[in-house]
C-alpha cells in the first residue's frame, strides 16, 4: 500500500484483514495505475486540461427548460464545494460525508467536491427513511452530510438519533445553512488532496437487502478501473455520446453509467430527477441521447411506447441491476432494432464484470468475463464445474469486495474469488447463463427450479406485463413454484387465464417447472434501483402458508 493521504484512517483501519481480501488482477496495461491517484482529478481536472472545458458535461431540465453545464463550470463548482468542506466544516482527508439527492447537477458537483477534498463519499438512495439512514451513518461513522433540501425531513430525523453526524448542509436551496450561501466568494481553484490509489474514495451500501446494510469500500483506483473495464471493452463510447437513464448516482450502476463513464471520454450526460418509461423516452428524444442505462423492467415497459418518439440518435442500451430476460431483450430489439447490452455487476465489485459487445451476443447468455476479469462456476467444494453444470459464479479482476468491518466478507470472498451469490452455468466458449440468485433456487419434489427461468417463460406470454416467481412452502412437495403476475391492460386474472399461463410455461420449458400457484397483482415490490424484491414475495408466500418467512 502507498502512504495514505487520510488523516482520519477509519476506513483503512476497517478494511478486511489481508487473508480475507480478494485476489486482484492488474495484468492488462490499462489497469496499472500510479501510486498516487485522485479519481476526481482524473475525471474532471484532467478533462478540462485536455481541452474539454467548454464542452457540455451535464444536461438537465429546470422549470421545464433545458439547461447545460460545461466541464469548466462543474470543475469550478466542485472546487468551491471542496473549499466549503475544508474551511467551513473543518473536514480532513478520510472523513466520511453523506450525500443525499436525486440525479441533478448539484448532487454530481457535491460528489466531486467530496472526492477532491480527500474525503469519502457515502451516497444514499433518495427514498431511504430515517431508520435506514441511521444504520448507514452509524456503520460508516459519518460526521457530515450534504443533502438536497427537499430530502431534509428524513435526514433531520436520523441526525437526532446519531451520535456522529454533527454537521449538515442543504443544497439546491438558499439562506443560512445552504451550500449555495457558503459558496459565495469561494475560489474556483482547489488543490486536490494527493490521495493514494488505494485510499478509500467511497463507501457504497448494498441495495435491496434485508438486515444490516453492507458497506462496500472502493478505492480511487477502483473508480478508474470501472471506467477502463466495461466502457472500453463493451460500450465503446466517444466524446460525442450523450448518456441518459434511470439509476441513481447513489447506486454504483448509476455512478458509473450516469456520471463517470461519460466523463471518462469527454462525453455528456442527462440528469433528470424522476423518470417513468414515457418520460425516459421523451428525454432520449429531447436531448438526442445516444446511450441509455436502465433496468430490464423499464426496457420492457418502453418497448410498446417507442413508436411515439424520435429515437434516431439512440444507438446503445445497457441493462443491469437484475437479470435481463431474453423475452425482454427480443421485445425491445423488435421495437427499436437495438440489441441491449446485458451486464452483470455488483455493488461489491463496483460495476459490470460480465457482459458482451454488440457483435458478440449469444442469445440467452449474460455474456463473458470482460477483459481484465476472469470468471468461473464453482461447485459446493469450491472446484470448477464442467461446462453446462450449474454452480456458484466466482470472479476476479482489478476490483473486488472489501466490506466495511463485516464478517460477511468471508462469505463473499473465498480463496481469493469473489463469490457473487448468483447461480450460473458456463458453456465451452466462456459464455455465462444466468439461472438464479442463489436464494432464488426453488427445490420442489427434488427438482431444482430457477425462478428467473420461469419468469422469462411467463414474460413471453402476451398477457403478462411483469412477474416474480418464488418458492412457496408446500407439505407434499416441500415447495411449489408460485408466480406473482401483473397483467397488461385488457386482461383479467381469472381461472381460465391461470390455466392458459400454466400451459404456456409447460410448452416453453420443462413441464415440472410450471407455476402451480399464480397470484395476480397490480404491482410488484421493487427497490429504488428497479430490482425485483423477491425476498418480499418469499415472505408473503411463507406467511400465506402459515409459516414464518
Amino acid at each position: 500500500m502507498a502512504h495514505t493521504a487520510h488523516v482520519d484512517t477509519f476506513a483503512r483501519d476497517n478494511l478486511p484483514p489481508p487473508a480475507e481480501m480478494p485476489e486482484l488482477l492488474f495484468d492488462r496495461p490499462e489497469f496499472r495505475y500510479p501510486a498516487r491517484l485522485n479519481c476526481a482529478a482524473e475525471l474532471l481536472d484532467r478533462m478540462v486540461a485536455a481541452g474539454h472545458g467548454e464542452r457540455p458535461v451535464i444536461h438537465t431540465m429546470i422549470d421545464g427548460r433545458k439547461y447545460s453545464c460545461s466541464y469548466r463550470q462543474l470543475l469550478a463548482r466542485a472546487n468551491q464545494i471542496a473549499h466549503v468542506l475544508v474551511h467551513d466544516l473543518g473536514l480532513v482527508p478520510g472523513n466520511r460525508v453523506l450525500l443525499r439527492g436525486p440525479n441533478n447537477p448539484m448532487m454530481a458537483a457535491c460528489w466531486f467536491g467530496v472526492i477532491k477534498a480527500g474525503c469519502i463519499a457515502v451516497a444514499t438512495m433518495p427514498l431511504l427513511r430515517a431508520k435506514e439512514l441511521k444504520q448507514i451513518i452509524d456503520k460508516a461513522r459519518v460526521g457530515a452530510a450534504l443533502c438536497d433540501v427537499r430530502l431534509r425531513d428524513e435526514l433531520s430525523l436520523a441526525q437526532a438519533q446519531c451520535r456522529d453526524l454533527k454537521q449538515v448542509l442543504w443544497f439546491n436551496g438558499e439562506g443560512t445553512g445552504s451550500v449555495e450561501a457558503l459558496l459565495e466568494g469561494k475560489p474556483a481553484q482547489f488543490a486536490n488532496v494527493d490521495t493514494a490509489a488505494d485510499d478509500v474514495a467511497l463507501i457504497a451500501f448494498t441495495s435491496g437487502t434485508t438486515g444490516q446494510p453492507k458497506g462496500c469500500l472502493h478505492f480511487h483506483r477502483d473508480v478508474s478501473a470501472m471506467c477502463d473495464a466495461f466502457p472500453r471493452s463493451c460500450l465503446r463510447p466517444t466524446r460525442e455520446d450523450v448518456f441518459c437513464g434511470t439509476p441513481p448516482l447513489a447506486f454504483t450502476f448509476g455512478l458509473g453509467g450516469m456520471l463517470c463513464f461519460p466523463m471518462s471520454v469527454g462525453a455528456s450526460t442527462v440528469l433528470i430527477e424522476r423518470l417513468t418509461p414515457d418520460l425516459l423516452l421523451q428525454t432520449i428524444q429531447d436531448f438526442g441521447a445516444t446511450v441509455c442505462f436502465t433496468a430490464p423492467t423499464f426496457f420492457r415497459m418502453m418497448a410498446p411506447l417507442v413508436k411515439g418518439y424520435d429515437l434516431a440518435r439512440l444507438k446503445k442500451c445497457v441493462s443491469a441491476g437484475e437479470a435481463l430476460p431474453d423475452a425482454t431483450r427480443q421485445l425491445f430489439k423488435r421495437a427499436t432494432g437495438i440489441e441491449i447490452l446485458d451486464g452483470l455487476g455488483s455493488t461489491e465489485m463496483i460495476h459490470i464484470f460480465i457482459s458482451h459487445a454488440v457483435d458478440r451476443v449469444r442469445r440467452g447468455a449474460t455474456g463473458y468475463a470482460i477483459p481484465g476479469y476472469v470468471a468461473t462456476v464453482l461447485d459446493d467444494e469450491g472446484k470448477p464445474c464442467a461446462p453446462g453444470v450449474v454452480g456458484k459464479l466466482a470472479v476476479k479482476g482489478p476490483t473486488g469486495c472489501k466490506y466495511l468491518a463485516d464478517e460477511r466478507q468471508r462469505v463473499y470472498v473465498q480463496n481469493g474469488w469473489n463469490v457473487t451469490g448468483d447461480a450460473y452455468a458456463m458453456d465451452e466458449d466462456g459464455y455465462f447463463y444466468f439461472q438464479a440468485r442463489a436464494d432464488d433456487m426453488i427445490i420442489s419434489a427434488g427438482y431444482n427450479i430457477a425462478g428467473p427461468e420461469v419468469e422469462s417463460a411467463l414474460l413471453a406470454h402476451e398477457a403478462v406485463a411483469e412477474c416474480g416467481v418464488v418458492g412457496a412452502p408446500d407439505e407434499e412437495r416441500g415447495m411449489i413454484v408460485k408466480a406473482y403476475v401483473v397483467l397488461k391492460p385488457g386482461y383479467t386474472g381469472d381461472a381460465a387465464l391461470t390455466t392458459a399461463l400454466q400451459e404456456h410455461v409447460k410448452a416453453s420449458i420443462a413441464p415440472y417447472k410450471y407455476p402451480r400457484a399464480i397470484e395476480y397483482r397490480d404491482a410488484l415490490p421493487r427497490t429504488e434501483t428497479g430490482k425485483l424484491q423477491r425476498f418480499r414475495l418469499r415472505q408473503e408466500a411463507a406467511s400465506d402458508a402459515g409459516l414464518r418467512p
